[in-house]
């Protein structure tokens, strides 16, 4: 797959962070038209977690987006927990205002994973397929 469009940007760890960060996805997928309604909503969860879970005072997270020729969408953000790896845990009830994010991210990506980074960090990515249409 060769890198078609591509974006890398360091947000603050705070909500404010976090809504810039689904913002400026929907802004540039525009940009580069490209037709993915659930991206943004794969970033907000991500980028949430990464300020509720991932947050080390100080530090900052990342947002990365890469189209590919083949119109996969790949979405990274990379926080400093690395020691907090987020897995998806058993159904969560009706009334729970948390425990959703990486079921929706699951819901919408055709992929999604962890990976270490440097300086004990880790990167959440999710990979969308077009045409899939999301759940």
């Amino acid at each position: 797959m060769n890198q078609k469009n591509h974006l890398r940007i360091q947000l603050s760890a705070t909500r404010r962070g976090a809504r810039l960060a689904r913002l400026l996805t929907g802004r540039q997928l525009a940009e580069w038209g490209a037709p993915f309604e659930e991206a943004t909503q794969v970033v907000a969860e991500l980028a949430s977690n990464a300020v509720l879970h991932g947050r080390v005072r100080g530090r900052d997270f990342r947002l990365g987006l890469t189209l590919h020729d083949d119109g996969t969408l790949r979405i990274e953000v990379t926080d400093a927990r690395g020691d907090r790896v987020p897995r998806l845990h058993d159904p969560v009830a009706e009334e729970s205002e948390c425990g959703r994010g990486l079921r929706i991210v699951a819901a919408y990506a055709d992929r999604w994973g962890v990976a270490e980074a440097l300086a004990g960090a880790k990167i959440v990515w999710a990979e969308l397929v077009p045409g899939r249409g999301g759940p």
